[in-house]
């Protein structure tokens, strides 16, 4: 084959999405940067996908306008860092087809060089040893290697070589692919799309399996754990939140402030990592990692409307992955959706997200609150919580799941609780939306289990909205929490040695000490937590801790603690943690 016209370019294109996504779990395993969250795989087909579905089912014997499309698809779809980055070198492809009726080999060279130049462009920062890295070795070779006598067959062969060739050398340019000993999940990804554009051009066109994550016939790379970024430690400050939205700009008299990119791109990066802002037409794209996303987002608005918002967080993401979940939260979806069932079955009638019937507003106040087994809802249940949200850790509700419960609560003011610091921004974006609404919602910035308990504690229907929650703030800093968990793999983190199996004793994110036995760190925990003004002592014990477990750590801190302390131990229920302790 001499040259690539229009609906070869499309089966190409269309292949290539098709094999990333029979292989994006395979990718997921490999992926430790920026962000070792284990999603650049799913990232990465979801963005792909999007481009594919601009094309599949539109004729356009223009080369130009079957590029342009699924670019802009791309840009329009794409999710995490390698995703917009995969979406400005295909947007780079796309520029270097216009006013070309076919691609011989010479111009497919051209059209990845110019890949190559856009993709490095819209990164802020360009880090070697990651997809950047593929695409410019890949392209410097192939624009090397073609002369007008090469096929289309020969010169997509060779590109697909040397990009597996660079992919290789990434662990030698990013030190922490070195570490964990694998290559960049982002150019892994790149390289199973060349794979699936390289079988299109030889006339096999390749199809989605029915199920994905099958063992390749020839995989990126054997022998790597489940996650490699499970072996990753998260540093004190956290890995914050991926931050991503598209604005459509406004023009000239609408906007509030004119758009630069250099300057805009300036600010992002001083207050935040992973900065890719591209540019198309009077769309932006905006990918950044954050502490703060709210800044990021006020920012942006000044320069015209939202199109769309995504905030994901990545230390929630990377715990998921350290517990052995799918990365993806699949298990948190799960449970969420057996929660519903379950309300179903028992005859409730599930509150639908439509607009609040101000008719309905029955009730002055109603209680929201976070919580996981059964013991611990019935604890908030008791002290006036109607509506339980299922969550956790290591399963996070989402926005929706918070409006949901304000709309269905019926009341003029809703205190939330999220109980976990992960948690908090979701909850605090549904309050924002209920916004303009009949219903006054207001989240308590609770932390932890203990921290919602104490605050719900102060709920005073008597009191006005305003006086209630100063009271229930202000309980949050009368209470030390921390927990016992168990560990699941071998490290050291601030001077500690964490042995897998060992149980943790955390005070806030500090470990108070990693032993053999659940009991001892409990002990440990406490006495980290008892002051000389101590006057209670709250334990709340997980589902591994049985009636006989609850009597025996009740008598040992009434030995320990009972002269100065009341001491309440409660069944939760909960996962994950073995115990839950609040000292007032």
């Amino acid at each position: 084959m001499k040259s690539i016209n229009a609906t070869i370019l499309k089966e190409m294109y269309i292949s290539g999405a098709n094999n990333l996504y029979n292989h994006y779990p395979e990718v997921d395993q490999l992926n430790v940067f920026p962000v070792p969250d284990g999603d650049t795989g799913m990232n990465m087909n979801l963005t792909v996908t999007s481009g594919m579905k601009e094309i599949q089912n539109k004729e356009s014997n223009d080369l130009y306008v079957v590029a342009n499309n699924f670019s802009r698809g791309l840009l329009m779809g794409a999710r995490g860092n390698s995703g917009v980055i995969t979406s400005q070198i295909f947007k780079g492809f796309s520029l270097a087809c216009e006013g070309k009726n076919a691609l011989t080999a010479e111009d497919l060279a051209d059209c990845f060089v110019k890949a190559k130049e856009v993709a490095y462009k819209a990164v802020m920062k360009p880090v070697e040893g990651t997809i950047l890295t593929v695409i410019r070795e890949a392209s410097t070779a192939l624009s090397e290697y073609v002369n007008e006598k090469t096929t289309i067959e020969q010169a997509m062969s060779y590109f697909l070589k040397q990009a597996k060739i660079s992919l290789q050398h990434t662990p030698d340019l990013l030190p922490v692919l070195a570490e964990v000993g694998v290559v960049d999940s982002g150019g892994a990804g790149l390289v199973r799309i060349i794979e699936g554009m390289v079988s299109a051009v030889k006339g096999d066109i390749i199809t989605r399996n029915n199920g994905t994550g099958e063992v390749s016939q020839e995989p990126i790379q054997n022998d790597i754990p489940l996650y490699a970024g499970a072996l990753l430690t998260e540093d004190e400050e956290g890995y914050g939140y991926c931050t991503q939205f598209i604005i459509r700009l406004a023009d000239s008299v609408e906007a509030k402030r004119p758009f630069n990119e250099k300057t805009f791109k300036r600010f992002l990066s001083s207050h935040g990592k992973s900065v890719v802002v591209v540019q198309d037409d009077d769309i932006v794209k905006v990918h950044v990692h954050t502490l703060t996303p709210g800044n990021m987002l006020n920012y942006g608005q000044q320069f015209g409307e939202f199109v769309s918002i995504t905030i994901e967080n990545m230390s929630e993401e990377h715990h998921n992955i350290e517990n052995g979940q799918i990365a993806t939260d699949m298990a948190g979806n799960i449970e969420r959706n057996k929660v519903k069932r379950q309300t179903a079955s028992a005859g409730e009638k599930e509150e639908k997200p439509e607009d609040v019937d101000e008719s309905r507003i029955d009730k002055k106040y109603a209680l929201i609150a976070v919580s996981s087994g059964e013991g611990l809802n019935e604890i908030f249940r008791e002290l006036g919580v109607e509506h339980i949200v299922s969550g956790g850790q290591t399963m996070n509700p989402s926005t929706e799941d918070f409006v949901k419960a304000i709309k269905s609560s019926h009341a003029e003011n809703v205190f939330v609780f999220p109980n976990n610091s992960n948690i908090s921004m979701s909850a605090s974006q549904a309050c924002e939306i209920m916004e303009g609404s009949p219903i006054h919602a207001r989240m308590v910035p609770t932390k932890t289990i203990p921290q919602g308990i104490t605050a719900c504690m102060q709920f005073n229907p008597e009191l006005e909205p305003e006086d209630l929650y100063n009271d229930m703030e202000a309980s949050l800093k009368t209470i030390r929490s921390g927990s016992v968990t168990y560990a699941i793999k071998d490290t050291d983190i601030d001077g500690v040695h964490i042995t897998k199996g060992y149980y943790l004793a955390m005070k806030d994110k500090n470990i108070v000490s990693c032993v053999k036995d659940k009991k001892e760190a409990l002990m440990d925990l406490i006495g980290s937590l008892v002051r000389k003004s101590s006057s209670i002592i709250t334990v709340i014990t997980g589902e591994d801790v049985d009636e006989q477990g609850r009597e025996e750590i009740t008598n040992v801190l009434m030995d320990a603690y009972g002269d100065e302390c009341e001491v309440d131990v409660k069944d939760g229920g909960q996962p994950v943690y073995s115990y839950l302790v609040g000292v007032e």
